[in-house]
């Protein structure tokens, strides 16, 4: 496989550029993409062709969920199976921002995409190439970090392509991406738990929650 590269400007993307991504993954392909705080390799998680190709791309094992992406709350909650007062609150709080919630996943999901636990993974960004190309496609998708599963994550084009050439098909190379990491909570049972912290304190979701 020939991955392509295309040069865009993070804040300002072409409508070309978006329209040839948007156009891969419509079509089953994986595509790079600089985010909040690293490149990430997004695609249509129901299309299990393309869900499998991430996996593979990765070398990453089948027992561990795919993140999604969403373009705002009202899409989150059409992927949860409950839309609990916990989840609205920190949804409500923290997006779009470098939060990424843990939620039962609605039967819409595809059971692959959640490693087969159920559980969904998901986030708003705040990077206007992940939003372009999240309206460009009006749905959600698959935003898992640009690595080898184990190896350090991409924070520029240049070594997101050199890492996933022959990967994955495309990389929207803008440069480096040197935002906040995510952190991740877990709502799913009676008790939120931070799986990892990043610039989200677990402190701060705590006095959020209590609030």
């Amino acid at each position: 496989m020939a991955t392509d590269l295309i040069q865009i400007e993070q804040e300002n993307p072409s409508a070309e550029a978006i329209e040839r991504a948007a156009s891969s993954i419509r079509r089953g392909k994986i595509v790079a993409i600089p985010t909040d705080g690293l490149y990430a390799i997004v695609a249509d998680p129901f299309n299990l062709m393309a869900v499998g190709r991430v996996f593979d791309a990765k070398g990453r094992e089948f027992n561990r969920s795919l993140p999604l992406i969403v373009s705002d709350l009202l899409m989150a909650e059409e992927l949860a199976k409950e839309i609990t007062q916990r989840f609205q609150v920190l949804a409500r709080h923290f997006w779009p921002g470098p939060l990424t919630v843990i939620v039962p996943a609605a039967a819409k999901v595809p059971l692959k995409v959640t490693g087969n636990t159920g559980r969904l993974a998901m986030r708003q960004s705040k990077a206007p190439v992940v939003n372009a190309l999240l309206k460009a496609l009006d749905q959600p998708l698959i935003a898992t970090s640009a690595n080898l599963s184990g190896q350090p994550t991409c924070r520029t084009g240049i070594d997101t392509f050199a890492t996933m050439d022959g990967r994955i098909d495309l990389v929207l190379d803008g440069g480096s991406c040197s935002g906040p990491g995510n952190t991740t909570v877990d709502i799913t049972e009676a008790y939120w738990r931070v799986i990892r912290e990043g610039s989200i304190s677990e402190k701060e979701i705590a006095e959020c929650l209590k609030s």
